[in-house]
């Protein structure tokens, strides 16, 4: 297996770290209709749990088709391991409420998906 399809399954992982943090403040029987009422660290932990969910589809889907069109690459598989580093920088600074750093990690994940896509048509 692959460095990138690791990064695949770490990045699968990811949303469930915050909403550990935010978890023991939802009400476990309806965790959904609890959530808005989450304020300060607990609010950005779901935030950033739902954000993972997010931008996890696009990334793996990148990956995948990056496999399928060009096979494995180094350079995918780095570049995969900085969306998983981005992913974890931007989850921190979710947390503890450091803007313009989330939205900065935010798109610096964003753009290496888009790199990721696009790598096999340049190569």
């Amino acid at each position: 297996m692959t460095v990138a399809f690791w990064c695949i399954l770490v990045a699968a992982l990811l949303p469930y770290v915050p909403f550990a943090l935010a978890g023991s403040k939802l009400n476990p029987h309806t965790p959904r209709l609890s959530a808005p009422l989450l304020e300060g660290t607990p609010a950005r932990a779901y935030g950033a749990h739902l954000n993972s969910f997010e931008a996890f589809p696009f990334f793996a889907a990148a990956v995948i088709v990056s496999h399928i069109v060009e096979g494995p690459s180094a350079t995918v598989g780095w570049l995969a391991v900085l969306f998983v580093l981005a992913r974890l920088a931007h989850l921190g600074f979710y947390l503890s409420d450091r803007q313009p750093l989330r939205t900065t990690f935010f798109t610096v994940g964003l753009v290496i998906s888009v790199v990721i896509f696009v790598h096999p048509a340049f190569h």
